[in-house]
């Protein structure tokens, strides 16, 4: 059978409708159905317009109400927070796919940190949480030592060792503290089990990240869920994936059966992404598919930013047509340093900042440097020509 070629515009607007960009948005699914449509949700700690795992569903949904987002994640056990392409928030139905990472890490022995007492520390993590769970680490008896800010406590060790190999499970976050609780009790009875061997733990993510994606790499898709190049190797033959070649990508290539059923047609959003969105999440992906070379300066010194702190992309058109680093001063949103990819862009720029600021309860819109003056003189006119 011959292998099936896309057009790189092809497989661009693939990857688009796969993640909730092309195509009407299923609001009656809601914040859930983004959920269990990406398979996986990043969490960061950096909080500007909101923290990343909201700014996921707002960018596929529009403006959701941010408690909405909290309680669709975490209500009636519908997710867990694991390890998949990073901290991740989870839809319950994955529970038993972890099962092999489960087992690795148990048989590993340790994470990071070592406990000087394994028994006696995880013992006693589980009478407390079987007694008065779920529990934070603070709640349990402090998350640090005394010591330096990284040196965890035994208490946080043993909890975060019985996370990694499933005894415990994080239920939600606090004060972006995680809640434990112990798995047998928080994750529905009928998922609660590690009866998949590791081979078909991993067919599963493999055909669930090909599902997420649309179309992808080996790399592309083993990166998803955090799988090794050899892990994806053993399962893809019978993940159901089919081969394909895409136009310009130079590597083998796979697309999910759904993804080829029609064609993606239907309204394209128009919104920032947080840069741990899974659309962008896999800088060299992004850069084969929308040209598009992006990286988070959150962690660069600050004379060393070209595009600012926080730059969320933006998508307009099924392209990535710029960014903005975003902030709050009182009730006014500051495009603090944007960029255009064309000045076309200005009028959708300024739709998603007026959008943005609508969600976070701004109402007014500045521009305070953009990379030339043009462009800043093209949103400020936009945003002017737009206020609502």
């Amino acid at each position: 059978m011959p292998i099936i070629a896309l057009s790189a515009d092809e497989a661009r607007r693939i990857a688009l409708r796969a993640q909730g960009f092309l195509g009407a948005p299923d609001r009656k699914a809601g914040v859930r159905g983004v959920l269990r449509h990406l398979g996986a949700v990043q969490l960061d700690t950096i909080s500007v317009l909101a923290r990343s795992h909201e700014l996921i569903p707002y960018a596929r949904l529009g403006a959701v109400g941010r408690d909405t987002v909290e309680k669709a994640y975490w209500s009636d056990s519908h997710a867990f927070e694991y390890w998949s392409h990073a901290a991740c928030i989870l839809p319950s139905e994955e529970w038993p796919h972890f099962a092999f990472r489960r087992r690795a890490r148990r048989a590993r022995g340790h994470r990071w940190h070592v406990l000087q007492d394994k028994e006696r520390s995880t013992a006693a993590v589980l009478d407390r949480l079987r007694a008065d769970g779920p529990l934070t680490s603070s709640e349990l008896g402090g998350a640090k030592n005394g010591g330096e800010w990284f040196e965890w406590s035994e208490t946080k060790i043993a909890v975060e060792w019985l996370l990694d190999t499933g005894e415990v499970v994080c239920t939600e976050r606090r004060g972006w503290k995680r809640v434990y609780d112990l798995a047998e009790r928080a994750v529905p009875d009928a998922l609660f089990h590690d009866d998949l061997d590791d081979l078909e733990c991993l067919r599963r993510l493999v055909e669930l990240a090909g599902r997420s994606l649309g179309v992808g790499t080996r790399a592309d898709i083993a990166d998803y869920h955090r799988l090794k190049g050899e892990q994806f190797d053993a399962v893809v033959a019978d993940s159901g994936l089919v081969p394909v070649s895409v136009e310009g990508w130079g590597k083998p290539a796979w697309a999910h059966p759904e993804a080829l059923a029609s064609e993606p047609r239907g309204r394209h959003r128009t919104t920032l992404l947080s840069p741990f969105d899974s659309l962008v999440w896999d800088r060299p992906r992004t850069e084969r598919i929308f040209g598009f070379t992006h990286r988070l300066e959150a962690y660069v010194p600050k004379p060393k930013r070209i595009h600012g702190y926080f730059a969320m992309p933006l998508l307009a058109g099924g392209r990535l047509q710029g960014r903005v680093d975003p902030g709050r001063e009182g009730r006014t949103l500051v495009a603090r340093q944007l960029s255009l990819t064309t000045p076309k862009a200005a009028g959708a720029m300024a739709e998603a900042l007026w959008e943005a600021a609508r969600w976070v309860g701004c109402e007014d819109v500045r521009v305070e440097r953009a990379a030339d003056e043009r462009e800043a003189a093209a949103v400020t006119a936009e945003l002017t020509a737009r206020r609502p």
